[in-house]
């Protein structure tokens, strides 16, 4: 397993969730961050939660 750690923003869905899995297959850690926290746990299920961590946040709001 790679010590290297992603950030991907916007990984629920389109780009950023095809770029989690790709970044997984490639042995990457991920830290997964989008505002739909429901899709977002389904991605770190699939890829496995010793792998990626999801948090929830919405990368426009300054205070989050």
């Amino acid at each position: 397993m790679s010590d290297h750690v992603l950030l991907i923003t916007g990984a629920s869905s389109g780009i950023g969730s095809a770029t989690a899995r790709l970044a997984a297959a490639a042995g990457y850690r991920l830290a997964l961050a989008a505002r739909s926290e429901d899709k977002l746990q389904h991605l770190v299920d699939e890829i496995g939660p010793q792998r990626a961590l999801a948090i929830r946040c919405d990368v426009t709001d300054y205070a989050e």
